[in-house]
């Protein structure tokens, strides 16, 4: 009796998606177990991934069924115990204080290299591609990094600050093809090992330190697919201390996800298995944050680009699974392709964002117009 009810209130939470339970279109939901009703019910999103780790769901394209669920917010229709814990928790501690600044690296990027190099592009860039006259994904990752130095107008000999540089693939490529002095920083030891090896010979430090940490003076900031892991209690301090490294004529370029509403909290099938501790921003939070510290130069938005780049993660990742199966389990298979169809959906259905912004401190004379 209490499965039927369960059942149908799934159901029902459906139908705004048009999304049917074990029915015959490409995203429709095909149930494998009795018990995956009363489990998102009780869990929400978070019993939902879990529920697809462990294999009590399937469907024939998880991408259209998770953009129609995103779109419909069917998320938002479901308030479990969970999701309140979570926001209240978010509302009263700082989750990404000084002290835990480290565990995104140790839960997510020093997972194992080898995962890394299989799925990314040849340079390993962890962000947002940009796609437009690109074909490929080495292609789109290119463009964006071309895209970011002409946006910093950076010139030989200057000194340039890269927050959350990843496996160093956009500090080489700073260093090679425009003559610069970079030093960047990561939160993941994995990461700083194998950019130490990827920048060697070239003018480029690496650090493993927080950004709370940084000294020095640059000429050129930026800070790619790093801030969503800043915390909205950290937000303003990032602002200061991005503003105290940067030269008076200087200039910054976040790159970031962005949301449409102000979050505290991120998904906590997300929280749980692929970034602990993250918090996507909204244009709101991230503007009043930088308020007072730096003039807005330029808002550049190219989210769908990166339903693309996920979905080219995805292919690399399904390509190389006879590979890596000798290192991870179906289970972990199942999570990440569930992670990445899932944020792919977030895009497809425009629930997120992915911002370039370039500020300068004093505002830059003349104007700023570069693309």
């Amino acid at each position: 009796m209490f499965s039927k009810g369960f059942r149908r209130r799934v159901e029902s939470l459906l139908d705004y998606a048009d999304v049917s339970i074990n029915g015959d279109r490409p995203w429709d939901l095909q149930v494998k177990h009795p018990d995956f009703f009363r489990r998102v019910l009780a869990q929400g999103t978070l019993g939902f991934g879990e529920a697809y780790m462990d294999g009590w769901w399937d469907s024939e394209s998880p991408d259209q069924l998770l953009t129609r669920l995103v779109r419909a917010e069917v998320n938002r229709k479901i308030k479990s115990v969970v999701v309140v814990y979570d926001a209240l928790r978010a509302k009263l501690i700082n989750r990404q204080n000084h002290r835990r600044a480290f565990l995104v690296g140790e839960k997510h990027y020093d997972i194992g290299n080898d995962l890394y190099q299989k799925m990314l592009d040849s340079r390993m860039i962890y962000s947002c591609g940009y796609w437009r006259d690109a074909n490929t994904l080495d292609e789109a990752q290119e463009h964006k990094l071309e895209m970011t130095c002409r946006k910093l107008q950076l010139e030989p000999g200057q000194k340039v600050l890269d927050i959350g540089c990843g496996w160093g693939g956009t500090a080489r490529f700073m260093a090679e093809r425009y003559d610069v002095e970079v030093v960047g920083a990561t939160v993941s030891r994995a990461q700083a090992e194998l950019a130490r090896e990827q920048c060697a010979g070239l003018p480029v430090e690496i650090l493993l330190e927080d950004y709370r940490d940084l000294k020095g003076s640059f000429d050129r900031i930026v800070s790619i697919g790093m801030f969503e892991h800043v915390g909205p209690k950290n937000y303003r301090t990032y602002f200061r201390k991005v503003h105290d490294l940067l030269k008076d004529k200087g200039v910054f370029l976040l790159h970031t996800i962005g949301g449409n509403i102000p979050a505290v909290k991120t998904d906590p099938w997300i929280e749980r298995y692929i970034f602990p501790n993250g918090v996507i921003p909204s244009a709101q939070q991230i503007t009043s944050a930088y308020e007072g510290y730096f003039v807005l130069e330029d808002w550049h938005n190219f989210g769908p680009h990166y339903d693309k780049t996920l979905m080219a993660w995805l292919e690399n990742f399904t390509n190389a699974w006879p590979e890596l199966k000798q290192a991870y389990d179906e289970r972990f298979q199942r999570m990440w392709n569930y992670y990445l169809t899932s944020c792919a959906a977030s895009f497809r259905a425009r629930y997120n964002q992915l911002w370039q912004i370039v500020l300068s401190k004093n505002g830059i004379v003349g104007g700023w117009d570069v693309r």
